[in-house]
């Protein structure tokens, strides 16, 4: 009898030996992936062609540390990276910020991004490969499963920042935060103003409710769209090219009645229309190329461009393959063509960087652009106003200047 009960619970007991080590291996596994993942991932993202140092002329470089500079989109809050350290990989921290002079730097959160990701067709419905990067980066649980919680923990992360480093970044949710920032820079401080923006209204998971809360948590600008329709409406790159549902209406005046900036970069050329329509404050459209010098699926018509800038709004020029040749001319050829265009009070930098993007500079190399322009004719008050003063000059405008 004893040696029957014995034999009974070896295998019982080799069973329980194998769970272990098996629990153990897959323990292992995913906290290698959180340590290693994230670094590989975005290195594999987030590029900086090679190239030689650029040289910069004493008269550019003079000029450059003299501008208020400012950049409409950034998805650095995306990755794990410490931001308050100098990486050698992805684009954007708060020392390059540093390096490049940069004044206020817009933030946005990513949410949602399909599977097989392209500027033509994406079905709202594919594989998110923002929830594998979640899991990936070890964000919290919630954020696995909810849109909202994810652009919520990207706020906290940049919030965690400003409180860890005053001194570094300010975020500005009213106009007097951006006041501040410009009368410590002027006072020699190189403190970099944070605007939070959402790159999707998708994260309010249909519930207008949602949007006291992203004000709450410190978001100022919602992009409408991203890479897929949503309850709002149609993509540029979704399926239905459709106008704005009533949801969108209803989310657009809220938006409005909140002093919350639109973003509309992304959003079909439908939805476009309408909201030039019907919006009764400027909007913005952070990045984008411009059809006139790159005919790609990425960017709108120009009339809609114009037509954005005749509403007194803002068109950021991305830095990546939207304007098809992403050099530091192509860059500059693109701005030449957008003040041309839309007039030079309407022309910003929406550079994309740390969005999946393959660019020719980082935020530490910005002077390059001065330098280029002052070659290329730009007028001083054209390079002024380009490389951040409109930008400056919009937000105090259009940032509220209460708590809502």
């Amino acid at each position: 009898m004893e040696k029957k009960a014995t034999n009974l619970r070896q295998p019982a007991s080799i069973w329980r030996l194998a769970s272990r080590i098996t629990a153990l291996f897959v323990a292992s596994a995913i906290i290698l992936t959180w340590i290693f993942a994230p670094p590989t991932i975005e290195q594999g993202m987030n590029q900086v062609a090679p190239h030689a140092p650029y040289n910069i002329s004493k008269a550019a470089e003079k000029l450059h540390q003299q501008l208020v500079i400012g950049d409409l989109h950034a998805d650095s809050l995306l990755w794990n990276r410490d931001i308050t350290k100098r990486h050698n990989y992805g684009h954007v921290d708060l020392p390059r910020l540093r390096e490049g002079n940069v004044a206020i730097q817009t933030f946005a959160a990513v949410t949602k991004s399909p599977r097989g990701q392209n500027y033509s067709r994406n079905d709202s419905e594919a594989i998110d490969n923002i929830t594998l990067l979640a899991f990936a980066q070890a964000w919290p649980i919630t954020t696995w499963t909810s849109l909202y919680q994810r652009a919520v923990y990207q706020a906290e992360k940049l919030e965690k920042i400003e409180q860890a480093h005053p001194d570094e970044l300010n975020i500005i949710r009213y106009q007097q935060d951006l006041k501040e920032t410009l009368k410590n820079r002027a006072g020699g401080s190189q403190q970099v103003a944070g605007l939070l923006a959402i790159e999707g209204a998708h994260a309010l998971e249909g519930d207008l409710d949602k949007l006291q809360k992203l004000y709450d948590a410190g978001y100022r600008m919602i992009g409408l769209h991203h890479f897929f329709d949503n309850h709002l409406g149609g993509s540029l790159h979704g399926v239905s090219g459709s106008r704005l549902s009533l949801f969108g209406r209803r989310a657009l005046a809220k938006m409005e009645e909140m002093e919350l900036i639109v973003d509309l970069a992304h959003s079909s050329e439908s939805v476009v229309d309408e909201v030039l329509k019907l919006a009764t404050r400027p909007v913005v459209i952070s990045h984008t190329g411009l059809l006139g010098t790159c005919d790609s699926p990425r960017n709108i018509s120009d009339h809609l461009i114009k037509r954005v800038a005749d509403k007194g709004g803002l068109i950021g020029i991305g830095f990546w393959d939207a304007i098809c040749d992403i050099t530091p001319e192509g860059i500059v050829k693109t701005l030449r063509y957008a003040i041309d265009l839309a007039g030079e009070d309407h022309i910003a930098l929406g550079s994309d960087f740390d969005g999946s993007t393959r660019v020719s500079i980082d935020a530490s190399e910005l002077a390059v652009l001065t330098d280029l322009m002052i070659k290329q004719g730009f007028t001083e008050t054209e390079i002024r106003k380009v490389m951040g003063g409109n930008l400056q000059a919009f937000l105090l405008k259009q940032l509220p200047k209460n708590q809502f």
